[in-house]
């Protein structure tokens, strides 16, 4: 599967496809892209929170798409690159865990509201497609922190090395 990083402090061109933690690239674009388009395609209500969120998404998904784009091309041999990655990573997790816990905190208030519409006999058609999409936005952005914390610990652990 993965081989380790004992070579070269920071691998370059393909070799991120193959090395662990940087595998992790490609689920944190999928994870956080969907978390994007699932926040996206809601009515953004209340926009405080729902506006971090998007924030937080949008941001790592343009960060980790830099990122991506600098390993590849191989800009990150310099010796400040592995604390660098660690620090981005574990922004991006404080980033995410905040913007999951607001999006959690969210759609249990939609679900709240959901429930009340339903036995007053109000039509909650919307109001649940709504409620699902926020729950599965909620699940995304919980499965895009994990990925970036197992990324900030193991490139912490590069970084350890170098």
């Amino acid at each position: 599967m993965a081989s380790s990083t004992a070579g070269d402090v920071m691998p370059t061109g393909g070799r991120i496809f193959t090395t662990f933690p940087d595998i992790f690239f490609l689920p944190e674009f999928v994870f956080g892209g969907l978390v994007w388009i699932l926040v996206a395609s809601t009515h953004v209500d209340p926009p405080n929170p729902l506006g971090w969120v998007m924030f937080v998404s949008v941001f790592c998904f343009v960060g980790t798409t830099l990122w991506f784009f600098i390993f590849l091309c191989g800009a990150n041999q310099s010796s400040i690159w592995p604390a660098l990655d660690t620090g981005y990573h574990f922004v991006a997790v404080v980033f995410f865990l905040s913007a999951s816990v607001d999006l959690a905190i969210v759609t249990i208030s939609a679900g709240d509201i959901l429930k009340v519409a339903s036995a007053l006999g109000v039509n909650t058609d919307q109001l649940l497609k709504i409620y699902r999409l926020e729950i599965s936005a909620v699940v995304m952005s919980y499965v895009a922190t994990l990925l970036y914390f197992i990324h900030a610990i193991f490139s912490a652990r590069r970084w350890k090395r170098s």
